[in-house]
């Protein structure tokens, strides 16, 4: 019978892993001792820690400390990690030991066996390639992992959801010129305010979004420096001189960012403040989110009781009891996203000021909510904007009805009568049912020239 697994030995002696895996023996005990949730570590830093592989050996070779071979094959097994043909072999959940030692040893040990298949030698001899021996050389977890997830959240955001925050500012913008000239009531408090134009309401979503990505932006400056080289705790043991510079020259050309050595090791290894503070901004960008799509939902409420002031795509039927509704579910599925992201920048907030002495012990769940958050917004504002921005349109008349309706419109003849007064002509239009023409001529406080003088919408906004 043939059998299914091999046998490999670590520190800890020898324990079975499944025959055709590229994983070893420190990856397989943390498969039977963390079999926690469903969470996998996030790809995006398994591919991230490759590129640090990949530039620790290019780095160590030019240091003289590995042959040229070793580092060839070494460059070899990471290129096709981040070519994506392994992703399979990286199944470690996130609930594992909070340095995050047992990923990074599933990455050496990956490479090293990617590096065993390429010499015809056998999975798990570690030969020619050992995993810590040559692949973890010059490092420790405690300074590669916080570097990958800096290298993870940099890339995301400059790449994925910077872009898309401008697809969905670009077409706000479009429509805030569209419609600029077109008129309603404002609202303060749920109650009927002063005039605006709809291109002002859009504006002002736009500005938020805008303002929101910019500080995510400045936020990121210090995750550019990276902490290569501190190894265990900072002071650099077991790594040369100049291998941290090396590593980042490396790093900056594969990922075309620009990345420094940082200025201090010990803060940036025992705590992430850096990194909970770019969560912190994340979860503004979710706050501004939560309240443009509470405003659409607001503002086509209806479609006869409601506002309805603004039309929305009809994505699908609303309900499997009341025929015909359309139900903002865009909207919904957003303001679900952010109230998901709020609670994942607690969690990091918290892990981030739970760590003790030199090492903070929660680097998977602060990379994981991160990187998880910064996928669902790239995913959701990408779909608010297909499937509802895209397609929502004012509905003018109602717009119209609504502003002649107001009785707040009062407040562009106070200059004219005064506080007092207009809000008399207020409560007494509201009274009897009239307009506030009809109310003003009523208590002879204006002719009807003079109220139409006064009553230029115009001139409100």
């Amino acid at each position: 019978m043939t059998k299914n697994f091999r046998i490999e030995k670590d520190s800890m002696g020898t324990i079975e892993v499944p025959m055709e895996a590229l994983w070893g023996a420190q990856t397989q005990r943390s498969i039977i001792n963390f079999s926690i949730g469903e969470e996998l570590i996030p790809i995006e830093l398994i591919y991230s820690l490759t590129l640090i592989k990949k530039a620790a050996s290019i780095a160590n070779f030019n240091l003289g400390l590995i042959d040229k071979k070793k580092k060839d094959l070494i460059v070899e097994a990471c290129t096709e990690i981040l070519d994506g043909l392994h992703d399979s072999q990286f199944p470690l959940k996130v609930w594992q030991t909070g340095s995050g030692t047992q990923t990074n040893m599933n990455v050496n040990e990956v490479i090293s066996n990617i590096a065993a298949l390429k010499t015809n030698s056998e999975l798990g001899s570690h030969q020619p390639i050992h995993p810590n021996d040559d692949v973890n050389k010059s490092q420790s977890t405690n300074d590669t992992f916080p570097a990958a997830i800096q290298i993870s959240v940099v890339n995301e955001i400059i790449k994925n959801l910077v872009p898309t925050i401008r697809e969905l500012t670009k077409v706000l913008d479009k429509k805030s010129e569209e419609w600029k000239d077109l008129i309603k009531i404002g609202r303060t408090h749920f109650q009927d305010a002063v005039p605006l134009t709809f291109g002002q309401e859009i504006s002002g979503w736009s500005e938020q979004l805008k303002d929101a990505e910019n500080a995510i932006i400045i936020s990121l400056n210090e995750l550019y420096f990276l902490p290569l080289g501190g190894t265990a705790v900072g002071t650099g043991i077991n790594c040369p001189k100049g291998f941290c510079e090396e590593s980042i020259k490396s790093i900056s050309y594969d990922t075309n960012l620009m990345f420094y050595k940082s200025k201090n090791n010990f803060s940036i290894m025992a705590s992430h403040d850096r990194l909970a503070q770019v969560m912190s901004q994340i979860k503004i960008l979710a706050g501004a989110l939560f309240k443009i799509s509470n405003d659409i939902k607001i503002l086509s409420s209806g479609p006869r009781s409601g506002i309805y002031e603004l039309i929305i795509p009809k994505n699908e039927p609303g309900s499997s009891i009341m025929p015909g509704k359309i139900n903002p579910t865009q909207c919904e599925a957003l303001s679900m996203v952010c109230t998901q992201i709020m609670g994942l920048e607690y969690a990091v907030s918290m892990a981030n000021s739970s760590g003790t002495l030199q090492m903070n012990e929660y680097k998977p769940l602060i990379g994981f909510n991160i990187l998880t958050s910064l996928k669902l917004l790239k995913n959701v504002i990408e779909n608010f904007r297909i499937k509802l921005v895209d397609g929502m349109e004012p509905n003018q008349n109602r717009m119209k009805l609504n502003l002649e309706n107001s009785l707040m419109l009062v407040t562009a003849i106070v200059p004219k009568v005064g506080y007092e007064k207009a809000a008399e002509i207020a409560n007494l239009a509201f009274k009897e049912s009239l307009n506030l023409k009809e109310a003003t001529i009523k208590l002879g406080y204006l002719n009807e020239d003079e109220f139409d003088e006064a009553m230029n919408f115009n001139s409100m906004i």
